[in-house]
Parts: C-alpha cells; sequence; structure tokens
C-alpha cells in the first residue's frame, strides 16, 4: 500500500518544507491551503482548503477519498499568528485566531476518523510553544493554541481503541516568512531555522513505528523569547 500523507497549510512556510520532505520519503501528499502552491510533484496533490469553513473542509475531504480510503501521515499545521497589545486586538482578530487555530483542527479531525488506519496513522500537529507558555502581546495566538492543545488531548483519549500515534510538536520561534509581516523587534539569530525545525521533524516521521513521542519541545539554545 502507498502511503498517503495530509498536510494542512501546505502552500508556504513549514507546511511547504514539510511536503517537500514527505515526498521525498516517497509519500503521496495532498496539501490543503486557500491560496495553492507552485509545488509540482506527480504525487502531489493540491487542494483547495478553507480550514475556517465546514463546506470547505468536508469538499476536501471528499476530494482526498477519490484517492485513497487511508491517510498513513496527518499533519496538523495551518495556523496565524498576529502580535498586539489586547488593548489593540479586536473581537474579530481574536475570533478569526480561534477559527483557524482551534476550530479548524476540530473540523478537520470532525471528518477524518474513517481514513483512519488501525495501529497505524500518526497524526503530527504543529503547535508552539505558546500552548504551554503565555507570551505578552499575543493573546488570541496563545488562546487559540491552549485550545487546539486541550482538543487535542480529548481526541487522543477518544480514539485510543485505534492505538494510532498523536504527536505534539512544541517549537520555539522559527524564522519564516510570517515574522516580516508581523513586524516584530525580536532577534531572527534567537529564533530556530527552518532546517533545523525540518532535522526534528524528520526524525519524528522516520522513527520506528513502535516510538512514539507524545508531546517534544525543542527551542532555540538562547531560550524564549521575550
Amino acid at each position: 500500500m502507498e502511503k498517503c500523507a495530509l498536510v494542512t497549510g501546505s502552500s508556504s512556510g513549514l507546511g511547504l518544507d514539510i511536503s517537500k520532505f514527505l515526498l521525498d520519503c516517497g509519500y503521496i501528499v495532498f496539501g490543503g491551503s486557500r491560496s495553492g502552491t507552485d509545488l509540482e510533484h506527480e504525487n502531489f496533490y493540491d487542494v483547495e482548503l478553507d480550514i475556517t469553513s465546514e463546506d470547505s473542509v468536508e469538499e476536501f475531504i471528499e476530494t482526498i477519498r477519490e484517492f485513497t480510503p487511508h491517510l498513513h501521515l496527518i499533519i496538523n499545521n495551518a495556523g496565524i499568528c498576529e502580535m498586539g497589545p489586547i488593548s489593540d486586538v479586536t473581537l474579530e482578530q481574536f475570533e478569526v485566531h480561534l477559527a483557524t487555530n482551534t476550530v479548524g483542527p476540530f473540523l478537520l479531525f470532525r471528518h477524518i476518523e474513517s481514513f483512519l488506519i488501525k495501529n497505524e496513522t500518526h497524526i503530527i500537529s504543529i503547535l508552539s510553544t505558546a500552548a504551554h507558555y503565555g507570551y505578552p502581546n499575543v493573546s488570541a495566538y496563545n488562546a487559540s493554541k491552549f485550545g487546539q492543545l486541550g482538543l487535542l488531548e480529548s481526541l487522543k483519549k477518544e480514539w485510543k481503541d485505534y492505538k494510532i500515534r498523536f504527536t505534539n510538536l512544541f517549537p520555539g520561534a522559527i524564522d519564516t516568512p510570517l515574522w516580516d509581516k508581523m513586524g516584530s523587534k525580536f532577534s531572527r539569530d534567537k529564533m530556530l531555522k527552518t532546517t533545523e525545525f525540518m532535522s526534528v521533524f524528520g526524525f519524528i516521521v522516520t522513527a520506528p513505528d513502535t516510538i512514539q513521542f507524545p508531546e517534544l519541545t525543542f527551542l532555540h539554545k538562547e531560550g524564549f523569547l521575550e
């Protein structure tokens, strides 16, 4: 059986790098994003996905079902992050973070149970240290990531009879184009490089399937950004 992977947020950043890595590993990859990607590969399927819309999630899942009934690897990666003091955060901005980072994964998992392979499917969620650790000026992001972690902890217990693996990754700040848009003054020399993130991700994906990594926190040796 050819191994199939689903990657949300595949159009850029970590999602794009993850998709390329999995293709190199021989996976058939179904990438979901709103904007699409220029990635061209015979085993890559670029599928439109708005993770905040249940109709879009359902269409995404049904498109995948046309090609395969099973998923060996599910990468829960799509997300947004905006910075600002809570006094400047609008209700709309807060709700968008929840819709993307918390409700989005809920919608995905709500419709994907039939694709699980007992004893085999591996669900990897790209969270953040912000799912464990409160940072100033990212209240919406913090709240949404804490919420996603709660969702995953519940899901692990709900799906325990499938005996599948869940891995929650909690990377520190990663130097991606996302920071260009946020206009932060943090030193990017104190952030993880995408290659460093991918070295950890690759280790997790290629490790023997008899090993599980429930949670893994990793960050630049300088520590947390403040």
